[in-house]
C-alpha cells in the first residue's frame, strides 16, 4: 500500500484505492473500510479534474453509489451501462485504470465517457443522455439469446430519463428477468430538473414510508412456517389497491419492473441490501438511489450546476460563480435577451443547457413571462415544440450543442423544414471541443444541416459578426435558419483591410494574388496564420452565410486558376465539396485543394492538439498552399 501523496499543503491517503487494480479487489474490503476508500476516491477526483477539466459534480455524487455496485455486481460478467458516461470516473478508478487516470481526457489518455475500447469493463459507448436503457435492454437480450449468465444494470440519472428512455421503457417485459435500472435521482439534469417525471420522483420520495412498511411486512409473512409464501401471494393485490387508494401509480411498476427504494445513495449498507436483492430477483428491478450531485465538496454541492462540466481549477481557492462573459455562448446569451428586449415574439428554447448555452440570462429577465423553455434533454421535441410556436405567431431560438442536435435531424426535416416555419438554431459547440473527444466533437451538423429543403446556415468568427447573423436570422431569413458558433472565446480579428460583400468578408492581396483561399468561422486564423508561415499571397473569403452559398462568393472563385477550401467540419457532405462542385459545373477548371477533416472520429486532447490530428493547425494548412 501506498502511504501519502502531496496535494498542495496538505497530504491525503491514497493506500486503499492503490491496492485496487479490479472489481476484485474491492470485494476483499471489509465494510468498515468503505468510508475511507470514499474519501479517497473523492479527493482524488477533485485533484485530477481541477488539472484536467471534466465532469466533477455529476462524478463526486456516485461514489459509494459505484463503489457499491461493483461490490455487489460481478463486471464484466455483469455489464455496467453508465448512461450520458460522463459519471464514470470512479468506474474507471475500480476497474483498473487508476495508473492513468491523471490522464484523463489528455490526448492518448482516458476518455472521460465510457470506452469499449479502453476496457472490458465498459459495456457500451455513451456519451449522449437517455440511451442506457435501451442499450441494456439489446445487452440483456443478447445474453438470454446466447445463454450467458449475468445481470445487465444501466445507472441513469433522473435527468436523463426523457426522449429514448421512455421509448426504451416501453420495450420492457418480465422475462428480462437480467435487467437492472439504477435510477439515480439527484433531482438535477445539468440544469434543475423541473419536469413532471421529477416531480412524479419527489412524490416517490416523500413516500419512502410505503416501501419500507412494503418490505418489512412482506419479510415477516416469509416467516410464518408453511403459510407465509401463500398469504403474501394471497393479499399481493390488497397491497396494491391500498398503495394506489393512498399514494396513487408508480410509473415503473406500471412499466413492468418490481420497484426498491428511494435508497440512501450515499449509505454503503442500504446500496448494498438494495443491489443484492435486485441481483436475486428474476423480474426486471428498478432501483430508485437519490445521491446528493457534488457531494463531498462543498463548493459542488452548493452549486452543482456551475461544478457539472469545469475548466482547469484551483481547488483551494473558492470558485465564483458567475461564467465568463468572453465566450460566443455568453455574448449569444447576452445578445439574445437585449433582442428579447425589444421584441416580445422572441421565445428562447434549450435541452436542459441553460448555463452552457448563455440562455440563464435570457430566463432570470424574462422569467415572470414565461418565455424561456427548457425542455430538459429532450432535443427533438424542442425543434417540433419550436415549429409549433412559430406556427402560433412567434419567433423561436433554439441553443443546441451541435453534437446533440443530431439527435433532431428528422424533426428539423419533418416539422421545421417541410413546414417552412421561421425557427432559428443557436447551433453550440460547432466544430472542435477537444477535450471531450469523439461523442461531442461538432462536425456534422454542416453536412446535415444543408440537405434541408429552405435551410440557411450562417457561421460567424467574431462576436460581432455573429451579433449581425442573428439580426438576419430573425428578420430577414423565413425559413429554418442555424447560426453555428465554436466554443470558448473569440480569437480571430479580420484584417482592417477587409472588405464586406453581403455575405462574407474579402481580404485582398498585397500584390498580386498566387490563388484563392475560401474558409470560415474561427478557422480563418489558422488560415491566415498559415499563409504567413508559407509567405504566400492569396486572397481571401471569409465566409458568413456559408448555405446556400453565396453566388458572388462563386463569382469571385471563378477568376482563379488556384482555390483553397479550408473547413473544421466534416469533408464529406461538407461545404467545400458543395464549392467546388459548383465550380465545376459552372464551368471551371482550375486546381482545386480542399483541406477538411477526413476522419471526423476524433479523439479527446485540447484543441491545438485536435487540429494538429485534422490537419487543421497553421503549420499543415501552410503545406498545401
Amino acid at each position: 500500500m501506498q502511504e501519502r501523496r502531496q496535494k498542495g499543503k496538505g497530504t491525503f491517503s491514497t493506500g486503499l484505492l492503490d491496492a485496487i487494480q479490479s472489481p476484485r479487489d474491492l470485494k476483499r474490503l471489509t465494510r468498515s473500510q468503505l468510508p475511507a476508500l470514499a474519501k479517497e476516491i473523492r479527493t482524488l477526483l477533485v485533484e485530477t479534474v481541477s488539472k484536467t477539466g471534466g465532469h466533477l459534480a455529476s462524478n463526486l455524487g456516485v461514489v459509494e453509489l459505484t463503489i457499491a455496485l461493483h461490490r455487489v455486481f460481478a463486471s464484466p460478467t455483469d455489464r455496467i451501462i453508465f448512461d450520458v458516461g460522463h459519471q464514470c470516473y470512479t468506474h474507471k478508478l475500480l476497474t483498473g485504470r487508476r495508473a492513468r487516470f491523471a490522464c484523463l481526457r489528455q490526448k492518448n489518455g482516458l476518455s472521460g465517457f465510457p470506452k469499449r475500447s479502453e476496457s472490458e469493463h465498459d459495456a457500451f459507448i455513451a456519451g449522449h443522455s437517455s440511451t442506457s436503457i435501451s442499450a441494456a435492454i439489446g445487452l440483456a437480450r443478447a445474453k438470454k439469446l446466447r445463454g450467458e449468465e449475468g445481470k445487465v444494470i444501466a445507472v441513469i440519472g433522473d435527468g436523463s430519463f426523457s426522449g429514448i428512455a421512455f421509448e426504451a421503457l416501453n420495450n420492457i417485459s418480465r422475462e428480462l428477468s437480467n435487467l437492472v435500472v439504477i435510477l439515480n435521482d439527484n433531482e438535477m439534469s445539468i440544469s434543475k430538473n423541473v419536469s413532471p417525471f421529477a416531480h412524479h420522483l419527489a412524490r416517490i420520495r416523500n413516500t419512502q414510508g410505503y416501501y419500507l412498511f412494503k418490505d418489512g411486512f412482506e419479510r415477516s409473512l416469509l416467516h410464518l412456517p408453511l403459510v407465509g409464501s401463500a398469504l403474501r401471494n394471497r393479499i399481493s393485490g390488497l397491497k396494491s389497491a391500498a398503495k394506489n387508494a393512498l399514494y396513487h401509480s408508480n410509473i415503473f411498476e406500471d412499466m413492468g419492473f418490481t420497484y426498491l427504494g428511494p435508497v440512501d445513495g450515499h449509505s454503503f449498507d442500504q446500496l448494498s441490501a438494495s443491489f443484492t436483492r435486485a441481483k436475486i430477483l428474476r423480474e426486471p428491478v428498478l432501483v430508485h438511489v437519490h445521491t446528493c450531485k457534488g457531494k463531498g465538496y462543498p463548493q459542488a454541492e452548493e452549486n452543482p450546476g456551475a461544478f457539472h462540466g469545469v475548466s482547469r481549477f484551483d481547488p483551494a481557492v473558492r470558485q465564483k460563480n458567475e461564467l465568463s462573459a468572453d465566450s460566443f455562448s455568453e455574448q449569444m446569451g447576452r445578445y439574445l435577451t437585449a433582442a428579447g428586449e425589444e421584441d416580445r415574439r422572441i421565445v428562447a428554447v434549450t435541452a436542459a443547457m441553460k448555463y452552457a448555452t448563455g440562455l440563464h440570462h435570457f430566463s432570470t429577465r424574462f422569467r415572470s413571462e414565461g418565455r424561456f423553455f427548457d425542455v430538459g434533454i429532450a432535443e427533438s421535441h424542442a425543434a417540433i415544440f419550436a415549429s409549433a410556436m412559430n406556427a402560433g405567431g412567434l419567433l423561436p431560438v433554439v441553443c443546441i450543442y451541435s453534437s446533440f442536435l443530431q439527435r433532431a435531424y428528422d424533426q428539423l426535416l419533418h416539422d421545421c423544414s417541410l413546414e417552412a416555419t421561421h425557427v432559428v438554431l443557436g447551433v453550440d459547440r460547432a466544430g472542435l471541443v477537444g477535450e471531450d473527444g469523439e461523442t461531442h466533437q461538432g462536425l456534422f451538423d454542416v453536412p446535415f444541416l444543408t440537405t434541408l429543403p429552405g435551410a440557411v446556415i450562417y457561421s460567424p468568427a467574431t462576436y460581432d459578426r455573429m451579433r449581425a447573423d442573428f439580426d438576419r436570422a430573425l428578420y430577414e431569413e423565413t425559413g429554418l435558419t442555424a447560426v453555428r458558433y465554436p466554443r470558448g472565446r473569440q480569437a480571430f480579428h479580420f484584417p482592417a483591410n477587409t472588405r464586406w460583400e453581403a455575405d462574407y468578408g474579402l481580404i485582398p492581396a498585397r500584390k498580386e494574388a498566387q490563388g484563392l483561399a475560401v474558409t470560415y468561422g474561427r478557422i480563418a486564423k489558422n488560415l491566415l496564420d498559415a499563409l504567413t508561415r508559407a509567405g504566400k499571397d492569396y486572397e481571401i473569403i471569409i465566409l458568413d452565410r456559408i448555405f446556400p452559398l453565396p453566388e458572388a462568393a462563386l463569382k469571385e472563385a471563378k477568376r482563379f486558376c488556384k482555390v483553397v477550401f479550408v473547413e473544421e467540419a466534416a469533408r464529406e457532405g461538407g461545404l467545400g465539396q458543395r464549392f467546388a462542385a459548383q465550380l465545376l459545373c459552372s464551368g471551371w477548371s482550375g486546381e482545386y485543394i480542399l483541406r477538411a477533416i477526413e476522419n471526423p472520429v476524433v479523439p479527446q486532447g485540447t484543441l491545438e492538439e485536435c487540429m494538429e490530428m485534422v490537419g487543421l493547425d497553421p503549420a499543415s494548412i501552410a503545406e498545401i498552399l
